[in-house]
């Protein structure tokens, strides 16, 4: 288990993510590492657990139904500047990344993430980085995986999806008929 901030006894964390079966996956987990988490589902709740307590802690989804993750590490930055927020995403660019730890992020981690590596996120001090992965996901799996998440968005809808993705209907369907890259 890692040591999350010597300096503060407040293991309060707020978990933002519309991806449901992954929020209550992550809340379990953290828990299980020492955290009281609170759990929301939309930018509005979010903005509302921090407008009621706001937690030492953050874990916010970039993109959500009813808005951007970013406004919630920013509510929170200005109620409790001491506080620590990680955004997480499935649509990551070096834009996105800056303009998040600009806003108050202290790190900024792509989906899928684990609890292990959000933990580590959490708890990291002054100018520490984080080591690399022993075996990051190849390009070929971080492509996949958007696109799984863009199915799924879409109700799995092949034609929606490619339409979505700027891509020839067929073209989909050969990569969603494949095994996942490694």
């Amino acid at each position: 288990m890692l040591d999350v901030t010597s300096e503060t006894q407040d293991r309060s964390l707020l978990i933002v993510d519309d991806d449901r079966p992954f929020l209550q996956r992550l809340a379990r987990a953290m828990e299980t590492r020492g955290f009281i988490v609170t759990t929301a589902e939309t930018v509005a709740d979010g903005l509302a657990s921090v407008e009621g307590v706001a937690p030492a802690f953050a874990v916010v989804d970039m993109r959500l139904a009813d808005g951007n993750g970013l406004d919630v590490i920013s509510a929170l930055k200005r109620r409790r500047p001491e506080a620590r927020g990680i955004i997480l995403t499935g649509y990551g660019n070096i834009a996105t990344a800056v303009n998040a730890v600009k806003m108050g992020a202290v790190d900024y981690l792509a989906k899928p993430a684990d609890a292990d590596d959000i933990c580590a996120a959490l708890s990291v001090q002054g100018d520490y980085k984080p080591q690399l992965p022993e075996n990051p996901m190849s390009a070929d799996r971080v492509r996949w995986e958007h696109i799984q998440r863009v199915y799924e968005l879409c109700g799995r809808n092949v034609s929606e999806t490619a339409r979505r993705l700027s891509m020839h209907r067929r073209t989909l369907q050969r990569i969603l008929a494949k095994r996942a890259p490694r």
